[in-house]
């Protein structure tokens, strides 16, 4: 449908400074998912892309064109928000129509592609219904609706899933997915605070942070590839456990000593000769995190609490220091009588991520 491009972007009020710096290419048929802490500016940038916030720096093109003076009705985009913000004495059919009326479509062309949009959407059986005898998943999906019947350029959608309930949220994540798997053709750009959300609709990750893009990529390179300690902690739940160690032995397998409750551990992430001695973070995320009775750990301390999900469980570490997150362990299937008890923690080299001055060693 369209590409999208922000060149040097940013956003202040007056002295306050909200953005700055931006610069991200998004192709078309991509679904790039805008993710970071609150405040980070993710929705305003969403906002300045549609054009309800002005951009104060840099451009933004779309199909080569400059938008930052186009009133957002002219700039081939549609938004759902977080709020259904439905007519509630329209009918599911003619709140999806409204925008088509208002630019004077044919009525041939009004039921063409309302009913395109409720097929897609599987809303057929409720063309005839008022907002009020939906529920909530249904309701968002009339929104997106109302979106698809104007064929625009770009589709923005501002934390559309961020009002239902689990249930609901989980079965239109999978109908977002699946209409995304049906318009291959699609631009579009989502936000959210939403991890699962993110990892699993995204072809690429924006993680927003201290007015800039901190990193982006598909998915698992964020994952298995975090630049940045905050990148590393940010993606994931829980976040990755960051250990105070030092680098004992360089090479292509770095051997590292870990003093504060811990041992020595390898990882895959080669060093040089004058890297030994050298201050690092050790990150091992909770899943990656195994239990050994072997003299090469990670981490050695005793279990606080056990949270038994089933499918796993989580152990949560006394805390070294009062200011110290807790050290957390997630293992596979259900364990028994570990609170209390003192439990080493390994991982695979593989798996073990090095950061210095708070940036990963493996993107130096």
């Amino acid at each position: 449908m369209a590409d999208l491009r922000l060149k040097g972007v940013g956003k202040s009020y007056g002295a306050v400074e909200v953005l700055k710096d931006i610069d991200l290419d998004i192709g078309t048929g991509e679904l790039v998912v805008f993710v970071g802490p609150s405040g980070c500016g993710k929705s305003t940038l969403l906002r300045m892309i549609a054009g309800l916030e002005k951009i104060t720096a840099g451009t933004l093109d779309i199909d080569g064109v400059a938008m930052n003076d186009v009133p957002p009705a002219q700039r081939g985009i549609a938004m759902v928000f977080q709020s259904y913000a439905l007519y509630p004495h329209m009918s599911v059919r003619d709140n999806m129509a409204f925008s088509l009326k208002i630019a004077r479509k044919t009525r041939a062309e009004i039921d063409a592609a309302v009913e395109k949009a409720a097929r897609m959407l599987q809303l057929e059986p409720y063309l005839d219904r008022l907002p009020k005898a939906l529920s909530g998943g249904q309701r968002q999906r009339v929104a997106i609706g109302r979106a698809i019947v104007r064929d625009p350029k770009v589709y923005l959608f501002d934390e559309p899933l961020s009002n239902l309930d689990a249930a609901l949220r989980v079965a239109t994540r999978i109908e977002i997915a699946q209409l995304k798997e049906a318009m291959p053709q699609s631009t579009m750009i989502y936000v959210t605070h939403d991890q699962v959300e993110a990892m699993t609709l995204a072809d690429r990750i924006v993680v927003l942070a201290d007015k800039r893009i901190a990193q982006a990529g598909p998915p698992l390179e964020l994952y298995q590839r975090p630049m940045t300690e905050f990148v590393a902690q940010f993606i994931g739940s829980p976040a990755m456990n960051l250990l105070a160690g030092e680098i004992a032995e360089a090479g292509e397998v770095t051997r590292l000593r870990l003093p504060e409750g811990g041992g020595t551990i390898a990882a895959d992430i080669p060093t040089r000769p004058d890297d030994v001695g050298r201050k690092v973070n050790v990150g091992i995320r909770p899943e990656d995190m195994v239990a050994t009775d072997g003299d090469d750990y990670a981490y050695e301390g005793r279990v606080e609490i056990v949270e038994a999900l089933g499918e796993v469980t989580q152990l949560y570490f006394e805390r070294s220091r009062p200011e110290h997150d807790p050290v957390i362990a997630k293992l596979p299937g259900v364990h028994t009588g570990l609170r209390g008890e003192a439990v080493r923690m390994t991982a695979d080299p593989a798996r073990v991520h090095l950061f210095a001055e708070g940036r990963s060693l493996l993107w130096r």
